[in-house]
């Protein structure tokens, strides 16, 4: 056998290693895509179910803005959310097509976002004639906290928390921008932390006013500007956690009697990404939670603020 006729064998076998190679690589790519596909329908399937069932228990539109990081495309790659404007356009949606005396229930579970977004979404719920009751399983920062001010009822997990609201310039506290002046003189100070100091100051005017119009639902007026200063003045880091007891102090009504289906909702929102989880436990059974009532995480019927 001549070199050439070698040469004509190790090509055509070359290039079938090469074709089976991409024909594996692209069947690989579509099963997960499909994977993905049917698995994604099954948990949103799932998602609705509970949702329905939520309003059923409640006679209420329930309204669920989660941010979690979610696997969200084929490659597995997680991705952080916020409020955003899409957010408040079909939190909107939602609420107009909700009878004005009908009670709205909203599970919040996110780390804030758009302050606009969080504005919007907060004053449609102060204007909702109907009663308006926001459910924290875990945690809803910054406009989260926002939102669950503008409630009749916030409904917390005994372990969650809200936060501060006091605006953020980029990636700077407004208040700390403010600060600047009172540390260095204005020919100390670049043109650009000028005019970043001046957006900050009217920023926190901005939040400020905005909050006591939402308390103004709540209390008097009084009292309304003087929660508002203390929640957006800066006097905390943005990240600062409120506890139950401190939302409670601040004169808010506030409970603890987190319905089952709001924690069963949350398992259907994973953490994204792949691998081992941080966390392991067996989950166990109490009899009263095969029954349907109050599960582990609920606070007893003794709790303060029921």
């Amino acid at each position: 056998m001549d070199n050439s006729m070698k040469f004509g064998w190790t090509s055509r076998i070359a290039n079938a290693a090469r074709a089976l190679f991409w024909s594996l690589l692209v069947l690989v790519m579509v099963s997960l895509i499909l994977l993905q596909f049917f698995g994604s329908r099954a948990t949103q399937s799932a998602r609705d179910n509970l949702l329905k069932g939520l309003e059923q228990e409640r006679k209420s539109r329930v309204i669920a803005l989660i941010h979690r990081q979610e696997n969200v495309s084929f490659l597995g790659i997680p991705m952080s959310s916020n409020i955003s404007i899409e957010d408040s356009e079909a939190v909107l949606r939602a609420i107009r097509l909700t009878p004005l005396d009908q009670p709205i229930d909203m599970i919040l579970h996110t780390p804030g976002g758009l302050v606009l977004a969080a504005e919007q979404i907060a004053k449609a719920l102060v204007e909702h004639k109907g009663k308006v009751t926001v459910f924290v399983p875990h945690y809803a920062m910054s406009g989260g906290t926002l939102i669950a001010l503008a409630a009749d009822e916030i409904v917390m997990d005994a372990n969650a928390v809200l936060g501060p609201v006091d605006p953020q310039i980029g990636s700077m506290p407004a208040a700390s921008i403010v600060n600047l002046l009172r540390f260095k003189k204005p020919f100390q100070i670049s043109d650009e932390m000028l005019i970043l100091a001046d957006m900050a100051q009217k920023a926190r005017v901005q939040v400020a006013s905005f909050v006591v119009q939402v308390l103004l639902k709540h209390m008097p007026e009084k009292k309304a500007v003087e929660l508002a200063t203390i929640l957006s003045e800066g006097r905390w880091t943005h990240d600062f956690p409120l506890p139950v007891q401190a939302i409670q102090q601040f004169g808010l009504k506030v409970s603890t009697n987190m319905p089952r289906k709001v924690y069963e909702l949350m398992d259907l929102y994973p953490q994204g990404g792949g691998g081992r989880p941080s966390v392991l436990y067996v989950p166990l059974r109490r009899a009263a939670d095969q029954k349907g009532t109050a599960s582990d995480n609920q606070a007893p019927p003794n709790t303060p603020g029921k």
